[in-house]
This record gives C-alpha cells, sequence and structure tokens, in this order.
C-alpha cells in the first residue's frame, strides 16, 4: 500500500478505508467488532469526521494485511494538507479594495491567492486602478511583484506569451 500513498496524500485515511471495505464486501460494524471498537467510532473515521488515532491504524492495517503505518502516514498528509488551506484561506488582500470586474471571470474567494500570483499579479498591473496595483505590491512584497512583472516583461519581448492576456 505504501507505494500507492502518492495516489492518496491528502485524502482522509476514512475513504481510503471505506473503499477497502466496500472492495471486500465488509461492513464497518463487523470489522469494528472484530477489532473491539465502537462502531460508531468507526463510521466517525469512515465519513472523515474524525482522525483516526494511531493505536486504531495499526488494528486496521493488521486485520486488513496493510502495510504498518500507512493509514497513520495518510491521516498525516491529510492533517498537513488540511492545515495548509486553513492558512491560505486567511491569506488573501482586502476584498473589498478590489473590484469585482477586475476578477470577472472567477469569484475572490475561490482564487489560490499563493499558487496563482502570477496571474493574479499580471491581472491587475495590466487592468487594476494604482490602489489595486498597491493593494498586491503590498501583499505579495515589492520585490515579488516586481520580479514577476520584470519576468513577464521579459516573456512579451520574447513573444513567448501573447500581449493581450
Amino acid at each position: 500500500m505504501m507505494e500507492n500513498l502518492s495516489l492518496y496524500k491528502g485524502i482522509h485515511p476514512g475513504l481510503v478505508l471505506d473503499r477497502e471495505l466496500k472492495s471486500r464486501n465488509l461492513k464497518e460494524s463487523s470489522l469494528a467488532i472484530e477489532l473491539g471498537e465502537c462502531p460508531q467510532t468507526l463510521s466517525e473515521i469512515i465519513r472523515g469526521g474524525i482522525p483516526i488515532p494511531p493505536g486504531l491504524a495499526l488494528k486496521i492495517e493488521e486485520a486488513l494485511g496493510w502495510e504498518v503505518g500507512f493509514l497513520s502516514t495518510l491521516q498525516l498528509y491529510y492533517d498537513i494538507n488540511h492545515e495548509i488551506k486553513k492558512q491560505s484561506a486567511s491569506e488573501h488582500p482586502d476584498f473589498s479594495l478590489l473590484r469585482p470586474a477586475l476578477f470577472w471571470d472567477t469569484k475572490m474567494d475561490k482564487i489560490d491567492w499563493t499558487a496563482q500570483k502570477r496571474a493574479v499579479i499580471e491581472r491587475v498591473f495590466s487592468r487594476g486602478t494604482e490602489q489595486e496595483k498597491n493593494l498586491i505590491r503590498e501583499f505579495y512584497g515589492k520585490e515579488t511583484v516586481d520580479r514577476i512583472l520584470q519576468e513577464t516583461e521579459f516573456r512579451l519581448q520574447r513573444k513567448i506569451i501573447p500581449e493581450s492576456i
């Protein structure tokens, strides 16, 4: 199972467990009883409501013939992914200072302001007001904005990207 780990990174281990139980035609309540665990606990884990404790993960891995640490590793990756999303969700510029028309083709709260910073900077600096440009400079930092704008200008000069963005 560990060789498939990259396929499951960021997914709650309960979903992987649910899929496996269905593929084996096993009922979660039967597995819970076999493990000496409360069926409601296993049900909560499977629906992603609670994290899987290491002790229970070890019992499940043994019962299913999985490699030791697989479920705990999935839980760790899930927790990391969840934390990254939580931190990046609170990291965006003040939406009240950006005109909605600037991002007419998307919802501003759906933008990944970290992963899509190049596109955001290019759009604001090609269509934004001075206030919006200053907001983006403050949000990303002057050095980052200047570097991305220089790279964009270089690509425009080399005709690597079209002039209209």
